[in-house]
């Protein structure tokens, strides 16, 4: 069966990437943006940008963080996994930075996206409690195809983290 996820990434050096993942085939997400809708969107203001969001996360049991190398604190990964989290979503992060973009080249591993947050009174790093994967494999098709093999083990687990932390 598959999961129905939301795609949390960077859109203009990893949108390549990500295709790829989506074509998977083992999840199902949210349509990706082309970029003069995305545009669109964003010309139309903040309130715009998080009324899509918000309108994208609906129907999803996980949001699933591709993190490129510069995906870490940027304003909108960081609205998408705040409310995430807060509409009690699986959340979980996956390194992509072997597999190739549409110029075949790999990039930098980025920075855990997670890691400047903290949950609750007793302010625990939310990097303690969501996962974050960084695929084994010299370049990106092993990558792929790790990601192929644990995609749905990695989403299924996310969901489980979530729910223990109600």
């Amino acid at each position: 069966m598959p999961r129905h996820v939301f795609y949390s990434f960077h859109y203009e050096p990893d949108n390549w990437r990500v295709s790829q993942i989506r074509n998977i085939g083992k999840i199902e997400g949210n349509k990706a943006a082309l970029d003069n809708r995305w545009e669109e969107v964003k010309e139309e203001g903040e309130a715009a940008v998080k009324r899509w969001i918000d309108a994208q996360l609906k129907g999803r049991s996980c949001t699933l963080v591709l993190i490129g190398s510069g995906t870490a604190k940027r304003k909108w990964i960081d609205y998408e996994i705040k409310e995430s989290w807060r509409l009690k979503k699986g959340v979980v992060g996956i390194h992509i930075h072997k597999i190739k973009d549409r110029h075949q080249r790999a990039s930098t591993k980025g920075a855990n996206p997670f890691s400047h947050f903290t949950l609750g009174d007793d302010k625990k790093k939310f990097d303690q409690i969501v996962k974050t994967y960084d695929p084994p494999g010299a370049d990106g098709k092993a990558v792929y195809g790790w990601i192929a093999q644990n995609i749905t083990a990695i989403i299924d687990e996310a969901i489980e983290i979530r729910n223990s932390h109600s």
